[in-house]
């Protein structure tokens, strides 16, 4: 039970949460405890800045972010035998996984080694052939292919079985990965990874990376080693500045937490991919018909979409095609496969949900839905298991099975609090599954069909506890309350440049009120639309996504006539009008007192 006094007094919301000040109410017109702070710094100060780094997190650089890369376990062993393949040019092979982080970790090392003078081959595996992780086949038949050296990204922090192959048939890997890792190690040649238990404190601080951003911090680290061997005498070196629009949009779509040094990779990157210097990534932007610098939000919903979609539902080496390409046709026919492919992806999801959210009822009372289907598409499972956690507020796992060899790939997402990966792979080691992994917020596994009921009652009783003290205590954290004269684009473009925000970064997120609601009505696929006044003689329109359905939807939808209200959410720029309008982004609403 949170004992914290509720903002405007509200303790249960139509949502059932308390409201709650993230780090107090924001002054717009003053400074805080009569320090002087603006409303950026009022901003970071909620998101834990010290008022000495004020100005260190107003505009985050790699400056003053970037840790030595030889801080980590392994990296400087990485450095030296990438230094020595790209100095006698030995054939190397990036292997990357089928997802956004995968493929823009592939494509950062491509093009670095590209940059300095070395074609580096990729390999991709298929989703429904290989599954997850390093594939010791894969692996053994790269290298008799000439690959004597083979550098997985963001997978093979678990791959015992495949490492060994490949160990046994002479090869070197060198795994990048960010997944947790276990006690016992793989047999890797080199594994950077700063989830690696032996880590030091100083590295394992930086366990929120993304693996293409462990594979930047390599990047640094190689060309530091190829300066001390004389390798840039006679060639320049290579801008690693270039580099961050991938480590940008592989951080956002993997939804690592943007803090610290994720801050500084965001914030430079998305400077970077504004001037569209990767043709790819510019024809991306183009198909996404962005008309306007890329945003953190357009990363996670139009760019990463667009990029999964290849490894989802169609060809997996689309992503590195694209994202390592020179020529701008074939970057505009890669693009333009991939929106398709995310279209057709979004009728399979559909599809998907909908048959997991019958087994839903069924299960109302579970702290963890586990839910399977023959005939789902493995490909979207993991976005169907966010949008059941984003329904139920439960940790939701869902999984695809094959009607053939009578297993099934599942893919989870947690809520803030519950270590979903540490119970996956917890889960493996105790048998109930094929195998398994991932992170605090997500997972993935295989499982034998006839172990289902089995290790859902294990995940239950495991799960239990954490889940209900998560639950417990529903709190949403504001930033500010104000009238809705107060919600401007002036205001709106002041609070973004605290930015940028996204897991662990929150945005702001204000209460408007009270308000009396002039229209509600229902658009697109259960979206909420809403037109509120105040007594200010302000008015402003909000949307609620999938969110129709929902209590608080249909409570104002039903329920809200002649009735006055706070409404909460994320302000935003509507700039579909003849000039910008602010708009709320809406994710819960209350009753005024």
């Amino acid at each position: 039970m949170n004992t914290t006094a509720s903002v405007l007094g509200i303790d249960a919301s139509l949502s059932g949460r308390s409201w709650q000040w993230l780090g107090g109410p924001m002054q717009l017109d003053q400074g805080i405890d009569g320090g002087g702070v603006d409303i950026v710094g009022q901003l970071l100060l909620a998101r834990g800045v010290s008022r000495d780094d004020l100005a260190l997190h107003r505009d985050p650089s790699l400056r003053n972010f970037l840790p030595d890369p030889s801080q980590f376990a392994d990296m400087d062993r990485a450095a030296e035998r990438l230094a020595e393949a790209v100095i006698s040019g030995e054939k190397v092979t990036i292997y990357g996984d089928y997802d956004v982080d995968g493929a823009t970790s592939a494509a950062l090392l491509v093009r670095l080694l590209r940059m300095l003078g070395h074609h580096a081959e990729h390999y991709i595996p298929d989703r429904l052939l290989e599954g997850y992780g390093p594939s010791g086949e894969a692996l053994v038949r790269l290298g008799a292919a000439g690959s004597s050296l083979i550098v997985t990204v963001d997978c093979g922090a678990m791959a015992h079985e495949a490492l060994g192959m490949a160990h046994a048939a002479g090869i070197d890997v060198i795994v990048v990965d960010h997944h947790k890792c276990a006690p016992d190690l793989p047999p890797a040649y080199a594994l950077v990874n700063p989830n690696r238990l032996d880590e030091s404190e100083a590295a394992a601080a930086h366990g929120h990376l993304a693996a293409v951003g462990v594979a930047f911090l390599l990047a640094v680290a190689l060309v530091r080693t190829l300066r001390a061997r004389g390798y840039f005498a006679g060639r320049p070196e290579p801008s690693l500045f270039a580099l961050l629009d991938l480590v940008a949009l592989g951080t956002v779509a993997d939804v690592a937490a943007i803090r610290g040094l994720n801050r500084a990779f965001v914030a430079q990157g998305l400077k970077v991919m504004a001037k569209r210097h990767n043709v790819g990534m510019a024809a991306l932007i183009d198909a996404a018909r962005l008309s306007r610098p890329p945003s953190c939000s357009d990363c996670g919903f139009a760019l990463g979409p667009r990029i999964n979609a290849g490894g989802r539902v169609g060809e997996a080496t689309l992503g590195v095609r694209l994202l390592t390409t020179e020529d701008p046709a074939e970057a505009a026919a890669l693009a333009q496969q991939l929106s398709r492919l995310n279209e057709e992806r979004r009728g399979i999801e559909a599809a998907v949900q909908e048959a997991a959210e019958e087994q839903l009822a069924g299960q109302h009372n579970r702290a963890v839905h586990v839910l399977a289907g023959r005939g789902w598409h493995p490909g979207v499972i993991g976005i169907v298991a966010g949008r059941i956690k984003e329904k139920t507020g439960k940790p939701a796992l869902v999984i695809a099975l094959d009607e053939e060899d009578g297993l099934g790939k599942g893919s989870g997402r947690s809520i803030t609090g519950v270590d979903l990966g540490e119970a996956i792979i917890d889960a493996a080691k105790a048998g109930l599954l094929v195998k398994g992994g991932g992170h605090a917020m997500a997972a993935g596994l295989t499982i034998a069909e006839d172990r289902l009921a089995q290790f859902a009652d294990w995940l239950e009783d495991r799960l239990a506890g954490p889940v209900a003290r998560a639950s417990g205590n529903r709190v949403l954290k504001l930033d500010l309350a104000l009238a809705p004269r107060g919600l401007s684009p002036e205001l709106v473009e002041t609070l973004e440049r605290a930015g940028p925000f996204g897991m662990g970064w929150p945005g702001p997120r204000i209460a408007v009120g009270p308000v009396r609601l002039v229209k509600a009505d229902v658009v697109g696929t259960d979206h909420l639309r809403v037109i509120a006044a105040g007594d200010d003689g302000a008015s402003f329109k909000a949307i609620a996504f999938r969110a129709a359905e929902s209590a608080m939807g249909q409570a104002l939808l039903h329920g809200a006539r002649g009735r006055k209200l706070w409404l909460a959410g994320r302000p935003k720029i509507d700039d579909w009008g003849a000039r910008p309008a602010a708009e709320l982004h809406l994710e819960d609403a209350a009753w005024a007192n």
